[in-house]
């Protein structure tokens, strides 16, 4: 805690002056990198699918089956006439804003829907985004400044907390699968292929029958607070977006008497020896049932749920749905802990790997540009103090690779001064008089300057837009010092030249 508090000066703290933020690798802190299960989601999303449809058949008066993978569903009909029907109102219904979702192949009294690619990879990508959202509002629970929150290709999730050192909790509540399913319990007259058998979470031996037909997931839940009923019970007041709203009243008014079963969804690991007393550890999601309450009315988008066990139980439930439900279960890969005292040690070698560039930098420019060299050292100064207010006025968060993009602006920064003074050298060299060369040499060389330093800032608008973490650091500082680089060349090294040789009648230059 002692290393994480900002050593800004009072008077500087007086005029507003905040430290600049440090990334994980200067303030030490967790990494985690988290993989989303994408086939494991594919799978029941096709699953609820499947079961949809053959609920819609039956309202229809068409009797069918269905079997799904992580690819498709396979709809089983019992005569062909109900076949027909059935193809009908899928090929009615077999599009999306993006394209048709399936294709249609029919094989005896089956119908296999092989799901098009594009609506596969939306499916996944929802996952993924979801999971994104779901991630940050939980990292802001835990209240860290400046975290990273990013995708990292196809189904992987990268997670940097700065400043923290408690692993353990930060993992349980980033980590943890909480959601919720609400079914309607099962008609005894359903076939086994349209219900569930789950059991009772804080009940033993106690288990009931739901339908597959998932009515609304706790993706739709906008707000959820723990309290108490009126016999002193926890419960879970819960409000739902208008989506949500909708799905719950039409699911609730034509079953007004029977019950609605909320599942509770968790991803829980199991540790075992194999064979070679190796420790194995695997992932698996539980499901139980916390609510199967009578429907009394219609539901909106307002309710909630009871049964829950104790108030530490019904917090932990609310905190985890208010910060966002995760569409699929995710699983740790990769884990790291930077402890304060290396990222001071980074800290350290960066600013010395800037002194370090900027004095010969500074010794280099005066040894062999004289005057003009010191006129380019004190706009590197300028430079150098103008990427770090920048950096502090927007926010942005310094990186050791970001460290390392300024330790690179410190030698790019005097390039433009480098062209001037060669200009200037060029003109001397034609007889011109020292104060028209000194103005040539600044206007000729400024188109020079400018296409370099803006294909450089192009490169560096690049980087920042398709890297990683590490990556942005460094194309932030890189691009800040870009831009200040410009406005130090120009506008500081030119009105310390006027200063010195300015108004002057100068018989003889030396560059």
């Amino acid at each position: 805690a002692m290393s994480s508090e900002p050593s800004t000066p009072e008077w500087l703290r007086s005029l507003g002056g905040k430290p600049i933020n440090l990334g994980l690798d200067l303030a030490g802190g967790i990494h985690f990198l988290l993989e989303v299960d994408t086939d494991r989601y594919s799978s029941e999303r096709l699953s609820s699918e499947g079961a949809s449809l053959v609920e819609e058949f039956l309202k229809r008066n068409i009797n069918s089956s269905y079997t799904s993978n992580t690819s498709g569903i396979v709809l089983a009909f019992r005569n062909i006439e109900n076949l027909r029907s059935a193809r009908d109102y899928l090929e009615q219904n077999n599009f999306t804003t993006s394209g048709s979702k399936y294709t249609i192949i029919q094989e005896g009294n089956n119908l296999n829907l092989e799901y098009t690619q594009n609506y596969l990879s939306e499916i996944v990508d929802y996952a993924v985004e979801q999971n994104l959202v779901a991630l940050r509002n939980r990292v802001n629970e835990l209240g860290v400044s400046e975290p990273i929150v990013q995708r990292e290709g196809k189904g992987r999730i990268v997670v940097e907390l700065p400043g923290v050192q408690d692993s353990a909790s930060a993992k349980k509540i980033i980590g943890k699968t909480a959601n919720l399913e609400f079914r309607l319990e099962a008609k005894t007259s359903d076939s086994f292929l349209r219900k569930d058998k789950f059991q009772y979470k804080d009940q033993p031996g106690r288990s009931a029958f739901l339908e597959k037909v998932v009515v609304l997931t706790g993706d739709n839940v906008t707000n959820a607070q723990s309290g108490f009923d009126e016999n002193g019970g926890s419960q879970v007041n819960i409000s739902l977006d208008i989506d949500g709203g909708r799905a719950m009243q039409n699911a609730t008014r034509d079953n007004i008497g029977r019950r609605l079963g909320v599942v509770l969804v968790e991803e829980k690991t199991k540790t075992f020896f194999d064979d070679e007393n190796n420790v194995i550890q695997e992932s698996f999601i539980e499901k139980s049932i916390i609510s199967n309450a009578t429907i009394q009315d219609v539901l909106g988008t307002s309710f909630r749920i009871t049964g829950l066990g104790n108030s530490s139980a019904a917090s932990e439930l609310a905190l985890l749905l208010r910060a966002g439900a995760l569409a699929a279960p995710m699983k740790f890969v990769e884990e790291q802990t930077i402890g304060p005292t290396l990222g001071q040690e980074n800290i350290e070698k960066g600013v010395n790997s800037v002194l370090i560039g900027f004095l010969l930098v500074f010794i280099f420019m005066l040894v062999r540009y004289r005057l003009f060299g010191l006129s380019a050292n004190f706009a590197l100064i300028t430079n150098l103090v103008l990427v770090t207010a920048v950096m502090s006025m927007v926010g942005a968060t310094l990186t050791l690779p970001g460290i390392a993009g300024i330790v690179l602006t410190v030698g790019m920064a005097v390039d433009a001064n480098v062209l001037i003074f060669a200009r200037i050298s060029e003109e001397l060299k034609n007889n011109i008089d020292p104060q028209s060369a000194i103005k040539n040499g600044f206007a000729k060389a400024f188109s020079t300057i400018m296409d370099a330093n803006i294909t450089t800032l192009l490169v560096a608008l690049i980087l920042y837009a398709i890297g990683t973490g590490p990556i942005k650091g460094f194309a932030i500082t890189l691009s800040i010092g870009i831009i200040t680089s410009i406005f130090t060349a120009i506008l500081v090294t030119r009105s310390l030249v006027n200063f010195i040789y300015g108004y002057r009648d100068i018989k003889e230059l030396k560059v």
